[in-house]
């Protein structure tokens, strides 16, 4: 199966560099990972809420570039259905058992993903209520598919 992490925004903290390189590396013994960053617009400061939408609007559509029609599309969003380590497992699995190839996680800017991204995602995961600093989110998303094939794999992972 081929995992794409699409997401806004560069990784600058060497210590999360460090993080995505060690959990890319382990992924690839179970799937084929692909991290695709687009570029993020900039905020001002007391920025309206069309603004907001706007720039949300811009970074969705850079997104969207990489969204194949075929890809099964998982957007990150607050507002997504929050699932334990088994569940998020058991839906990987369920996905490549009817056929699905290609999964694309999408994880949007310090603002979060457009309407368009939302729309045309097959599924919208949170993994907590709480707000992530994005950077943060894709070191938890690559920790959380590594260990959903490890319990796919029926394979020891510390609990």
């Amino acid at each position: 199966m081929k995992i794409t992490i699409l997401t806004v925004g560069k990784i600058k903290e060497d210590f999360y560099r460090k993080a995505i390189a060690e959990y890319s590396k382990r992924l690839s013994r179970y799937c084929k990972l692909e991290i695709i960053e687009v570029t993020n617009e900039k905020t001002p400061d007391s920025a309206s809420a069309v603004v907001e939408e706007q720039i949300k609007d811009k970074e969705g559509e850079r997104l969207l570039k990489y969204i194949r029609e075929d890809a099964y599309v998982v957007a990150l969003a607050i507002e997504g259905k929050m699932l334990d380590s088994i569940e998020l497992s058991k839906n990987i699995e369920q996905l490549g058992i009817m056929g699905k190839s290609h999964i694309i996680f999408v994880i949007g800017g310090s603002l979060g993903l457009s309407d368009r991204i939302l729309k045309r995602a097959d599924y919208k995961l949170s993994f907590s209520k709480m707000t992530f600093p994005h950077q943060l989110m894709r070191v938890i998303l690559l920790e959380q598919i590594y260990r959903s094939y490890r319990i796919i794999c029926k394979e020891p992972y510390h609990k």
